[in-house]
């Protein structure tokens, strides 16, 4: 089995693409490299192919135009970075080879995990800053008004040790704030439902009135309007 036939049976692009440090969404999108690519228009499995500039091909296509290699280099290159067996090269184990990458991968993707959620949780508590902040010196706080102000600091610090800390400083949060960012995760997902059923009930209420030849709705399609526009003012702030 030649190079270009081993690369292409042990490789997807997908996997090629995590290893050369392009970020992939749960669904394959990624922004696509090939151009100045805004939103992620790039679909990648085995293939790749980019619904903005059009470029499409294998994996060996893909490390060719990513790094300006012939194809016989891009699949030298794909071969030895994941330990493919071929002919011209002394059989190996590529199981062990891929052992080692899946770990380098395990932890790439929980850094990923690790600063994605507290960054979402550093915005949901600029969120509640504004939503939650006393209109009158006697007004009682409420809770994530006071949540944001206690730990909007500590969420900052390790949002910077993994911008900016050792890999063995990266390598403690993660094992320190595993559990933690199973639960913010979970409560970062029930704020977003909760504003996606906010933001539904207000599109169904701006219909209703669109609807009326009068131009007048009823008190609950008004409190479903009044109620939309404050919450798409909030997802604004979130997603900042």
């Amino acid at each position: 089995m030649n190079v270009f036939e081993a690369v292409k049976r042990d490789v997807t692009t997908r996997q090629a693409a995590e290893l050369y440090g392009i970020p992939i969404s749960h669904n394959g999108m990624a922004r696509c490299p090939f151009h100045n690519d805004k939103n992620p228009s790039l679909k990648v499995d085995r293939r790749f192919h980019c619904f903005g500039c059009l470029a499409d091909g294998d994996v060996i296509d893909f490390v060719s135009m990513l790094y300006g290699l012939s194809s016989k280099d891009a699949a030298e290159k794909l071969a030895a970075d994941f330990g493919c067996i071929h002919e011209s090269k002394k059989k190996k184990s590529c199981v062990k080879m891929r052992k080692t990458l899946s770990e380098e991968f395990r932890f790439q993707k929980a850094e990923q995990k690790c600063f994605r959620v507290f960054s979402d949780y550093l915005h949901l508590m600029k969120r509640w800053e504004l939503e939650y902040a006393p209109r009158a010196p006697e007004e009682e706080w409420h809770p994530l008004f006071l949540e944001g102000l206690q730990k909007k600091s500590i969420v900052s610090y390790v949002l910077d040790i993994f911008l900016y800390g050792t890999l063995q400083e990266k390598a403690e949060m993660i094992a320190e704030c595993g559990r933690e960012v199973k639960n913010l995760e979970r409560r970062i997902s029930l704020f977003a439902a909760a504003d996606q059923r906010e933001s539904n009930a207000c599109s169904r209420g701006n219909r209703n009135r669109g609807n009326d030849g009068t131009g007048e709705g009823n008190a609950e399609d008004e409190s479903e309007g009044t109620s939309c526009q404050h919450s798409g003012k909030l997802q604004n702030n979130f997603s900042a």
